[in-house]
């Protein structure tokens, strides 16, 4: 560890070596006049604001795009872009209350903004990690992040180029060299960690199925060494590519991979085990999966991996030995089916911010400098958008930054958050009245929609699923980011004024972002649930859904102790806890506060119905049971809670968390 005297004085002392005659300026953490209680930064209430359309552009494109909109927009709220099809960013544009200039052609907008920006800082092709470094470069000179191609095209002069700056094999490297000679010139108020590239599908490749699993299996039960037959692929080219997807989609227990071994008539041509440096040659797409802890790759959902094989000219059978199991599907195709382009989201905030970006895998060499980086920054400093490796990095990563007082503000597809931040909005601090219910011997069930800590999805999968007409049927928990107050104030305004009696909105993990406060240190946790108090207080939020660390076998959660819990009670109006257990089988009260474990059983409505009946089986029927279920917010819909709600009759009631809570005080006073 280093401290941050240190930081800066190697910084400052390596400018010169750097390379690139940067002038850089002095630390960038002035704020906004009356922004002393903000966590996020805003920068001002839009009035008028141009508009367009960036969903049909690549990556390059709307990489420029998005860091123009933050230079600009650091100034003067005044561009905003929509990005995706089902025009999420359209709905909440008449909540930013400016005039709307439309724009058919997003790209005209660099040269109405030209004078604003000094110019370009040139990515380099060949190195994925200098977007990132590009990105912190155009925060701290008021440039754009481009290629060599666009600032041409654009008129754009040349303020750094990091072609040929950096090994595109040393990761450490690239962003060793961003930390000691950018971090110390900018704003700590925040740090960003964001995906450099993303993959971006192909359109028109055509897949043939190679491999089916039809039956819902998630116990490895299934586990097998499979030869797939990949002859029919070599008539049209060398290339083959093999993918790998869950069979269901809805539950969490896709293919999972542990060895592969390909044959070309017959004589070896590839052989490897995930995760492993023998596997990164073949691994053409591996964003959406994890590597697991049995040495395994595995993606869930609506994820997948895909290998690449090249089969000597003139094959005539190619087949792959996978040890393989769960639900998986196996496809094949010749065509490359995807290309790796920027990764541009959330780039107008922290380019506007001055922060520096980076995308440091949380274990190993990375996870060490990550340890670094953190450790230059004040407790309570947020870390906002994601972490590598899908749950394995989310566990490693949120643990990492909690041992050092930060807690992660996912956002990594958060878009114009330049714009929301500024929005004003009417808040409500004021807790929902909770309905009268009498304590019976009923099985009481809560049921909570998770991901609400995720800034994004509550942008765009909440609003999807909020819209769906059977909201409000049934009384549902859905969990948001009182941190919506400083980065989007419009978005959490519409969902307290749109929620019907039925809709309790309570905080996502931890409460003022997401974290494990057992791995805080013991002189910071009081911080944290400060910063939590003022948020929840602010948001009139008075129950929270939480994590813990997982314990040392990283097969269960660690349960909330008196320490943590007893820094919840004096800090905040917390009254009640949901903590992620999935077993369903923790109900404890330290320090006064009730905490439960939730219930996570699988599938959709029969299935997760079929959960609950055994999971009562043998209660005491003489007193109430009470269950806190956990509803997959990326795969579940109202209507998928309607029809749950249908198929469950007695000894369950459905009821809000606020009522849920009482009646469990009510039940062991």
């Amino acid at each position: 560890m280093v401290s941050r005297r240190n930081i800066l004085q190697a910084g400052s002392a390596a400018l010169a070596a750097g390379g690139l005659g940067l002038a850089l300026p002095g630390r960038a953490d002035a704020a906004q006049p009356g922004e002393a209680a903000r966590l996020l930064p805003a920068f001002g209430r839009p009035a008028r604001l141009d508009v367009a359309d960036v969903s049909a552009l690549d990556g390059h494109d709307q990489l420029l795009l998005t860091t123009l909109q933050g230079i600009v927009n650091r100034r003067d709220p005044r561009l905003y872009f929509t990005f995706d099809s089902s025009k999420t960013d359209q709905r909440w544009l008449p909540s930013t209350g400016a005039r709307v200039t439309q724009h058919t052609d997003a790209l005209d907008l660099v040269a109405k903004y030209h004078r604003e920006v000094r110019g370009a800082v040139l990515i380099d092709p060949d190195v994925p990690d200098s977007v990132n470094v590009a990105t912190t470069l155009a925060g701290l000179k008021n440039a754009v992040a481009a290629t060599a191609e666009q600032a041409r095209a654009h008129n754009l002069r040349t303020v750094a180029d990091l072609r040929g700056r950096f090994d595109p094999d040393d990761v450490v490297a690239t962003y060793r060299w961003q930390f000691d000679h950018l971090f110390p010139h900018c704003a700590h108020t925040l740090l960003a960690g964001l995906p450099p590239t993303r993959t971006v599908r192909v359109d028109g490749v055509r897949w043939r199925e190679v491999a089916r699993e039809t039956e819902r299996i998630r116990d490895t039960s299934n586990r097998a060494v499979r030869t797939l037959d990949l002859s029919p692929e070599t008539a049209d080219d060398n290339d083959v590519y093999l993918r790998f997807q869950d069979s269901f989609g809805d539950d969490g227990w896709g293919a999972s991979v542990a060895s592969v071994t390909v044959k070309a008539d017959g004589r070896e041509i590839a052989s490897f085990t995930p995760g492993t440096d023998a596997e990164k040659p073949y691994l053409f797409d591996g964003l959406n999966s994890s590597v697991g802890d049995k040495s395994n790759r595995f993606s869930d959902g609506g994820g997948y991996f895909v290998y690449r094989f090249t089969a000597p000219d003139g094959t005539r059978q190619l087949t792959a030995d996978v040890d393989l199991w769960n639900q998986y599907l196996v496809t094949a195709t010749t065509t490359a089916p995807t290309r790796v382009e920027p990764f541009p989201y959330f780039r107008d905030y922290v380019t506007a911010s001055r922060a520096m970006v980076l995308w440091l895998p949380p274990a190993g060499e990375t996870g060490e400098l990550l340890d670094e980086v953190f450790a230059g920054l004040r407790p309570t400093t947020p870390y906002t958008g994601w972490f590598s490796n899908d749950v394995a990095g989310e566990w490693g990563g949120v643990d990492r930054a909690s041992q050092h007082g930060i807690e992660v503000v996912p956002a990594d597809f958060y878009m114009n958050a330049t714009v929301h931040a500024g929005v004003p909005a009417k808040i409500s601090g004021t807790v929902r009245p909770r309905p009268e219910a009498d304590l019976r011997n009923r099985v009481y069930l809560t049921l909570t929609v998770g991901e609400g800590d995720n800034v994004q999805y509550c942008q765009r999968r909440m609003r999807d699923i909020w819209d769906d007409p059977e909201r409000g049927t049934v009384p549902v928990n859905w969990t948001v980011s009182p941190l919506l107050a400083d980065i989007g104030p419009a978005l959490l305004a519409h969902y307290q004024r749109t929620a019907t009696p039925n809709d309790l909105l309570i905080s996502g993990p931890s409460g003022a972002g997401y974290t494990y406060p057992g791995s805080w240190p013991e002189k910071d946790l009081d911080a944290y649930t400060e910063l939590s108090g003022r948020f929840l207080r602010r948001t009139g939020l008075n129950l929270v859904y939480a994590y813990n660390p997982r314990n040392a076998d990283n097969d269960g959660w660690i349960p909330f102790d008196e320490r943590v819990v007893a820094s919840y009670r004096k800090n905040t109006p917390v009254r009640g806890i949901i903590q992620s257990w999935e077993s369903g089988d923790l109900q404890i009260r330290p320090a006064g506060i009730p905490v439960i474990g939730n219930f996570y059983p699988q599938g959709k409505a029969a299935e997760f119905r079929d959960g609950l009946v055994k999971h009562i089986e043998g209660r005491d029927a003489s007193k109430p049971m009470f269950i806190a279920a956990a509803i997959n917010a990326w795969n579940w819909t109202p209507s998928d809670i309607a029809e749950l709600a249908e198929l469950l009759g007695d000894p369950f009631e459905i009821v809000r968390g606020d009522t849920f809570f009482e009646l469990l005080r009510r039940s062991t006073d």
